[in-house]
């Protein structure tokens, strides 16, 4: 019953989010904004509105190992899988405005979560934790990349509005947004509590779990957006789509995770956190080079997500 539950959880999130965020591009496609400016926004946070519920419900369960495992497991899983497999389906254009300021935006934001988990090292606590004074830091710089956002928003309103985009009722999108938006915290609360009985029966750390059910299952929004965006040949939107995720995962989930609750941080979380570091170094190298992520490139980031996986489970389970 308990597998049933979490099924019905990721479902719910799936579609929860699958709504919310059509009914968000809808929006902002009514307000002029640009495909690329509405994937690192309303697509960005619609996608990672899984994540926000699962991690923020964990915190407030006192479950920080899953609220922080599944933050970084899902900007693992987003930029190695999700990207290369949208590569692979149809190679990913990257803006020249994504490389020079949205992928160092997101490498900062990576490094700056780094520092604030190193208490004993940096500042000589008895334990590493994210504390609600950290995350205070990491959403005041959430508001900084808002305000860069909406700066760019204001200078990069589109001339028309799309034509679909006005034949539905505002009454009803709003709507389905909002309905998008409890079925994501239903599924939420569903996923935090079949993941930890899950833990519970196999023995396993509530960090393992939130590092690999839980931040695949809330990731599948993201693949499944990004995938049909690059068939669709909208690749600015995908990769603006997993930039903004990964941004919105560590500045507004864990910061508001950690103020709900401090989190403990497992020695062993920090290898994650350099993979985190890691994988958007080699995104950035990947862009710049061609301004595209091209096939070959998309199955290396898939295949080294494979090596990742197979060290996590039978080297630390």
């Amino acid at each position: 019953m308990i597998y049933i539950l979490l099924v019905i959880g990721f479902i719910l999130l799936i579609k929860g989010a699958d709504y919310f965020v059509e009914g968000a591009v809808y929006i902002a496609k009514l307000l002029k904004i640009s495909p690329m400016l509405i994937g690192l926004t309303i697509v960005a946070f619609g996608t990672s509105s899984p994540e926000a519920a699962v991690s923020i419900r964990a915190a407030m369960k006192g479950m920080g190992g899953i609220a922080l495992g599944n933050a970084i497991g899902s900007n693992l899983f987003n930029i190695s899988v999700v990207v290369g497999i949208t590569a692979i389906v149809n190679p990913l254009k990257v803006e020249r405005e994504t490389v020079r300021k949205e992928i160092p935006f997101t490498f900062l934001s990576s490094i700056l979560l780094l520092l604030l988990m190193m208490d004993i090292k940096l500042q000589g606590f008895y334990k590493n934790q994210l504390t609600r004074g950290d995350g205070l830091v990491l959403l005041s710089f959430f508001i900084i990349f808002m305000y860069y956002l909406f700066e760019v928003a204001r200078n990069n309103r589109e001339k028309n509005i799309e034509e679909d985009a006005v034949n539905i009722s505002m009454g009803k999108k709003l709507f389905f947004t909002l309905g998008g938006f409890v079925a994501i915290l239903v599924g939420g609360e569903l996923v935090v509590r079949s993941s930890t009985k899950i833990a519970t029966d196999f023995g396993i750390s509530e960090t393992l779990v939130g590092l690999t059910i839980a931040a695949i299952g809330t990731s599948l929004p993201e693949m499944i957006t990004c995938i049909t965006a690059a068939a669709k040949k909208h690749s600015d939107l995908a990769v603006g789509n997993i930039v903004g995720s990964n941004i919105f995962n560590i500045l507004f989930v864990l910061g508001t995770s950690s103020i709900v609750s401090p989190i403990s941080v497992e020695e062993k979380l920090f290898v994650d956190v350099l993979f985190m570091i890691g994988y958007t170094s080699i995104l950035f190298i990947f862009s710049k080079t061609h301004h595209q992520i091209t096939r070959m490139e998309g199955s290396i980031l898939f295949l080294s997500y494979i090596v990742y996986m197979v060290y996590i489970i039978w080297l630390r389970s």
